[in-house]
């Protein structure tokens, strides 16, 4: 199983961006491009998990499972 590597605060962050962008998709502001990252964002948030963290070597949650 792999462990979780994002804080509560990166995970706040990255639903509002996901939806911010899932929006503006939907509105027709931006190109199919923002529902792809919006998608991902709210991926990577209800896992807690971020692959380029990993690949990074990056770990901001302090506490691991």
């Amino acid at each position: 199983m792999m462990s979780k590597n994002m804080s509560g605060y990166d995970r706040v962050f990255r639903i509002l961006l996901g939806l911010f962008l899932i929006a503006f998709a939907i509105s027709g502001k931006v190109g199919n491009w923002a529902w792809i990252i919006g998608l991902v964002m709210l991926l990577t948030a209800s896992l807690a998990r971020c692959p380029m963290y990993s690949l990074l070597g990056f770990k901001v949650r302090k506490s691991t499972d």
